[in-house]
C-alpha cells in the first residue's frame, strides 16, 4: 500500500489545483466575492425564537448530552464546549424547567442567514429504513451492500495544498495515473474491486439505492437477527437527484417526486429503472455497526451513527452543511410538517451531514426508524429558518 500511496503523490504533485478538483470527490466551496461569508450569524434572544416556549426542549436533552461527550473531548472544540457540557452534568433531565433554563443561561441564539442575506431555506427529511436481507447471496437477495473496496484511494489534499486542509479526494490508480473512482453504473457492472466486500445482500435494489441516500439502516436477516449498517465511505462521484431527473424529463411533477413517487415510477417502468438509478453516479459503501453497550446513553437513543460520531435521536437531530453550521451545535428549527402548513418548531442538534445538504440555511430533519418515519421523510420538502445556539463567552464565525 505504501508504494501505491507514493505513486498517488507523484501523480498528483504535477497537477494544478483545478485538475485536482476535477476528481469528483474534491468538495471545495465555490468562489465568493472577497470578504463575503458563507453564512452570517446575528445574535438575538430566546424570546425571538418562534415557538421556543411551546417546545418540549427537554426532549432534545439526550442528544445534547451524548454530543457533549464528543465535543468536550476533542482538542479542536474543547475550549468552546467544556464549560456548558460540565454545567449540564448537574441538570435533572426529567425537569423540563431546569433543562430550558440551562439553555437560556448558557447559550445565545444566532439567526442564520446566507451570504446573500436569505434567512429561509430548504428543510428536507431522512430516516433509518428496515430492509430484508441475508449474509448469503441468492435469488431472493440479489442486491449487495459493500464495504469500501481495496482499490478506493483516499488522498488528503493538505499534503499537497495546505489551503485545502480537511479536503480529501477519492480515486483509483490506472497505471501510474490517478483517475476518478468508478461511478455507480461501473460498480454495479463489475469494474470495481469489490470481491469479498459484500456485508449483506438485500431483497430490493431500490431499497439498496435509497439506503445509500439515507446513509444508514437496519437489515432483518433471513438467518435471524438484525444487522445495523452505517456509512463507511463514498466513491467520490457527485450526487445527482434522480427525482430531479424525472422532473426534468416531465415524468413526475415536483409534488410527485417524493421517495414514494420514485418507487411507484419504478414499479411502472421496471426496465427503465436501472438506467434511472445510474443517473446518480454517487455510490456509498457501508460498515457493520455494533450494538451500543446495554444501559448506556447511546443505547437509550438507539439511532444510527451520524457524522459527529454519536447516535441520532429521532426528531431531535438534523444534518447540516458543516462549512456553515458548526457540527454538534444546538439548532432551533422553525419549519412546517411535511406537505402541511402545521408548524414544526423545535430544538435539534446538528449531528450529521449529507452529500445533498449544501448551504447555510439548509437542514435535513431526522425522523427516526421505520415505515412511518420513512413516509414523513419522503414527503418533507419545506421552507424553514434556523437559529444556532452558541455557548456564551464566544461566538460562531462571522457572527454580527
Amino acid at each position: 500500500m505504501k508504494s501505491s500511496q507514493d505513486s498517488v503523490r507523484r501523480a498528483l504533485r504535477g497537477l494544478t489545483l483545478a485538475a485536482v478538483c476535477a476528481l469528483a470527490g474534491c468538495e471545495v466551496a465555490p468562489p465568493r466575492p472577497p470578504g463575503a461569508p458563507h453564512a452570517t450569524f446575528t445574535a438575538t434572544t430566546f424570546a425571538a425564537l418562534p415557538g421556543w416556549n411551546d417546545d418540549r426542549v427537554e426532549a432534545a436533552w439526550p442528544a445534547f448530552r451524548v454530543g457533549c461527550k464528543t465535543l468536550a473531548d476533542r482538542a479542536r472544540t474543547k475550549a468552546t464546549w467544556h464549560a456548558p457540557c460540565a454545567a449540564s452534568e448537574s441538570v435533572d433531565e426529567n425537569d423540563a424547567v431546569a433543562v430550558r433554563t440551562f439553555f437560556e443561561r448558557n447559550f445565545t441564539p444566532y439567526r442564520v442567514r446566507g451570504s446573500d442575506g436569505a434567512d429561509s431555506g430548504l428543510v428536507t427529511g431522512y430516516y433509518e429504513p428496515l430492509l430484508t436481507g441475508s449474509r448469503t447471496p441468492g435469488p431472493d437477495f440479489p442486491a449487495p451492500l459493500y464495504a469500501p473496496p481495496e482499490d478506493l484511494l483516499i488522498v488528503d489534499l493538505a499534503d499537497l495544498y495546505p489551503e485545502l486542509k480537511g479536503k480529501r479526494v477519492r480515486g483509483r490508480l490506472d497505471g501510474r495515473r490517478v483517475v476518478p473512482y468508478w461511478p455507480r453504473a461501473d460498480i454495479d457492472g463489475g469494474k470495481a474491486d469489490v470481491a469479498g466486500k459484500a456485508l449483506v445482500y438485500v431483497s430490493d435494489p431500490v431499497d439498496a439505492f435509497f439506503l445509500q441516500i439515507q446513509g444508514s439502516g437496519r437489515v432483518q436477516l433471513a438467518e435471524g437477527g438484525v444487522m445495523r449498517v452505517g456509512y463507511a465511505d463514498q466513491n467520490g462521484q457527485p450526487f445527482r437527484s434522480v427525482a430531479r431527473v424525472l422532473i426534468d424529463r416531465g415524468e413526475l411533477t415536483l409534488g410527485e417526486a417524493s421517495m414514494q413517487g420514485i418507487r411507484e415510477w419504478g414499479r411502472q417502468h421496471p426496465d427503465e429503472l436501472p438506467g434511472l438509478l445510474d443517473e446518480n453516479p454517487s455510490y456509498v459503501f457501508f460498515r457493520e455497526v455494533p450494538p451500543a453497550s446495554p444501559g448506556s446513553l447511546e443505547a437509550r437513543i438507539d439511532g444510527p451513527i451520524g457524522a459527529l460520531g454519536v447516535p441520532l435521536l429521532a426528531q431531535r437531530t438534523i444534518a447540516v452543511d458543516p462549512r456553515a453550521i458548526p457540527l454538534g451545535a444546538p439548532v432551533f428549527v422553525a419549519t412546517t410538517q411535511p406537505l402541511s402548513e402545521e408548524p414544526l418548531r423545535r430544538l435539534t442538534m446538528a449531528q450529521d451531514t449529507g452529500g445533498a445538504i449544501r448551504g447555510p440555511v439548509r437542514a435535513d430533519f431526522f425522523w427516526g426508524f421505520g415505515d412511518e418515519a420513512g413516509q414523513r421523510a419522503g414527503r418533507m420538502r419545506q421552507q424553514g429558518q434556523l437559529w444556532v445556539l452558541w455557548p456564551n463567552g464566544s461566538a460562531p464565525a462571522t457572527a454580527n
